[in-house]
């Protein structure tokens, strides 16, 4: 198995299981983990992705892969920052480094492989979250903020776009792969909101510490009263479940959500469903990160 997001946060708890199992775990990562194989991975990076990937092929060598779950992501307080390849770094790194990696690594999946792609409820417009939610999906604007003319103009929503935005693409690059690829099992897998991860480390600090004390046991009240409030562990172990094959979609699912600590299978929302904007989206992103298809 391969991974990204699984040296902190809910990704260490599917790190730790998957690593209990028989099969090898290797995690990219910006540190290396004592106990697991980590390749040097920085998805600000394409040409670090590009590397990672070349690396993982030669270790494994014919060996195939079982399972490639990309789960690292971030959200920044605005859409200001850039990559050293120039493009919006929330937009960058949680789609844009994910997509290359799976371009790179689908010629050495199983034939029964499981890919799974991390999102966030916050890209529906029907989980009522209380982030900005995308107004599109059109990667090139995405990558450029700059040129989008319905940019928004306060920082904090620009950010919560780039972030939203960022995670409806995982949702229809999942629904892109189960369409190419039907021997696969693609899911987009969303979490809900779990407090105590890393996601906030680039909020203001007052964001960060409720994020922080939301993840401890003082969370536990606000978290019986919203169904998209998850636990680490509820969140970690459903990721584990699906990768271990124990959780099953239906026919025809591409997208996971958990809600009250249960695995569900609910409606994609109108922009997620769109066939077409998955199939644009597809190939924008191939032409922005230097892919030939």
């Amino acid at each position: 198995m391969v991974m990204t997001g699984g040296t902190s946060g809910f990704g260490a708890i599917v790190a730790e299981r998957l690593k209990g199992g028989s099969a090898r775990v290797i995690l990219g990562a910006r540190r290396p983990e004592s106990d697991v194989d980590t390749f040097p991975l920085d998805l600000a990076e394409l040409d670090s992705v590009r590397g990672f990937a070349a690396a993982v092929r030669d270790d494994l060598g014919e060996t195939p892969i079982d399972a490639l779950v990309l789960n690292a992501g971030l959200i920044s307080p605005d859409a200001d920052s850039r990559t050293v390849d120039g493009f919006e770094t929330t937009f960058a790194v949680n789609h844009l480094a994910h997509y290359l990696l799976l371009r790179l690594l689908l010629p050495v999946l199983a034939e029964d492989a499981v890919v799974t792609l991390t999102t966030s409820g916050t890209h529906d417009p029907a989980t009522k979250a209380s982030l900005v939610t995308p107004r599109h999906a059109d990667a090139e604007l995405l990558a450029h903020p700059d040129r989008d003319p319905d940019r928004e103009p306060k920082a904090s929503k620009a950010g919560q776009h780039a972030y939203t935005a960022s995670k409806l693409c995982a949702v229809l690059t999942a629904r892109a792969v189960a369409e190419r690829h039907p021997n696969l099992t693609a899911l987009a897998y969303d979490p809900g909101q779990v407090f105590g991860t890393g996601l906030a480390k680039d909020l203001a600090l007052p964001l960060r510490i409720a994020w922080k004390v939301m993840g401890t046991p003082a969370g536990w009240p606000v978290r019986r009263l919203s169904p998209t409030l998850n636990t680490r562990s509820a969140a970690g172990n459903t990721l584990a479940d699906l990768v271990f094959g124990l959780q099953t979609p239906p026919d025809g699912h591409t997208y996971a959500a958990l809600r009250r600590g249960n695995l569900t299978w609910i409606e994609l929302s109108v922009q997620a469903r769109d066939d077409k904007l998955a199939q644009t989206l597809w190939n924008d992103s191939a032409r922005l990160v230097d892919f030939p298809d």
